[in-house]
């Protein structure tokens, strides 16, 4: 076996460990408030993650794996040797992976974009120096991970304040809520499909006209009010279902939603945050098939399934810890604020996804669980939790750096390089 072949095996394998730690800890989270609400139990999860999941790697991914792919070192002015490039790649995975298997293990929900840009952008500075790596680009990243929470919030502060208005706070709330949810599994429908197709598919040779783009997006939230309402009709008011929690029946209607909802954010995190395992895994494959880097190309099929794979077998193993913290940990979640965190959420990182922006979607739909608590005031928020996943996400990113670091010139001494 040549040495081109050993390096392209131990980059699977570093890249599978990566993928399980994005399912064990990114997924969860991102499945964690419809978990908590109850609008999901853990198995439908799963399978909702399995398949949305991949095709929202497979149709809206490129442009963040190309990111994280050649976007963040300078490959084309900086004289690299594709050895080192291939062992910094594969020391930034080992790194990356190694955090969030640690991470899951605490049940804190880190963020893999943060972890695995920090682990390239260390290893590039320390290594190749400070010139190799690509500053404007990463101070964009930087003030999208600020941002993306921010916005995050916002969204799930105006969302659930919007479902108190219109459906909560009327004479008749499980009416009203059965009158206006279908508008809401519109604005899903509208938002996924639009921002997926005016941005997402371009890598893949569909390149729609943008009215083209919109009417497919329409057709599609009609599609999901039909098959909304065709649920919804089969939800009766139950009084008794009440006496012990006012909204018991508008929870019901929302958890319809709920599942939409869940839907639109695996989708997201899948066109966002699969990247973050089969970014370094398709630069390795590059150089070893090719020794450089060039322009976005297509990604193979097998990178794409053992990323897919990866993700999954994280969230059956070890996503329970994770979606305990985001599910129920930071505030309680019922099916209508879990639909605001949610949908927030989803929009922001399908949003990202299409500028080819590598944002943490932990700290997004973290920032949108935020919104939600707030909307209902702060005593809500179990301010312990919170502060724990605060200090998390500050260390993560010279975690990622640090061992990165430390693996490459492990690599190095080990493989003689």
């Amino acid at each position: 076996m040549d040495s081109w072949s050993f390096y392209l095996i131990l980059a699977s394998i570093f890249g599978f460990l990566m993928a399980w730690g994005v399912g064990a800890n990114d997924v969860a989270n991102a499945m964690g408030t419809s978990v908590g609400s109850k609008a999901l139990t853990i198995k439908q999860a799963i399978i909702i993650a399995t398949f949305f999941e991949f095709i929202g790697a497979f149709f809206a991914g490129g442009q963040v794996t190309d990111t994280i792919r050649k976007g963040l070192i300078d490959v084309d002015h900086i004289d690299i040797e594709a050895n080192i490039l291939i062992l910094g790649m594969l020391a930034s995975l080992l790194a990356a992976a190694t955090w969030l298997i640690v991470a899951s293990r605490f049940g804190w929900p880190v963020s893999t974009s943060h972890t695995i840009v920090g682990a390239i952008v260390g290893f590039a500075a320390f290594t190749l120096g400070t010139e190799a790596v690509e500053w404007e680009r990463m101070s964009h990243i930087a003030l999208s991970w600020v941002l993306s929470p921010l916005l995050g919030g916002i969204l799930a502060y105006i969302l659930y304040s919007s479902v108190q208005k219109l459906i909560l706070n009327q004479p008749a709330p499980f009416l009203a809520a059965k009158k206006v949810v279908p508008y809401y599994m519109f604005l899903v429908g509208l938002v996924v499909a639009s921002l997926t197709f005016v941005n997402g598919i371009d890598h893949l040779g569909l390149d729609l006209p943008n009215y083209i783009a919109w009417v497919i997006a329409i057709l599609f939230g009609l599609g999901l009010v039909l098959i909304g309402k065709f649920f919804i009709r089969r939800i009766k008011d139950s009084p008794n279902d009440n006496q012990h929690f006012h909204y018991a029946n508008v929870e019901k209607v929302f958890a319809i939603l709920m599942l939409f909802t869940a839907c639109a954010m695996a989708f997201a995190h899948g066109s966002n945050d699969v990247a973050n395992a089969i970014g370094p895994l398709a630069a390795i494959e590059q150089l070893v098939t090719s020794g450089k880097i060039t322009e976005a190309q297509e990604i193979p099929v097998w990178i794409l399934l053992l990323g897919s794979l990866g993700i999954v077998l994280g969230l059956i193993m070890y996503g329970h810890k994770v979606i305990a913290t985001v599910g129920s940990g930071i505030t309680e979640l019922t099916p209508t604020r879990g639909f605001a965190a949610t949908f927030a959420a989803a929009i922001t990182v399908v949003m990202a996804s299409g500028t080819g922006l590598p944002i943490s979607t932990t700290h997004t739909l973290v920032g949108a669980v935020l919104g939600v608590g707030l909307a209902k005031g702060i005593n809500a928020l179990n301010l312990n939790v919170i502060r724990t996943i605060l200090m998390s996400w500050i260390v993560t990113l010279p975690a990622g750096a640090l061992l990165s670091i430390s693996f490459f010139h492990l690599f190095k001494y080990t493989l003689h390089i």
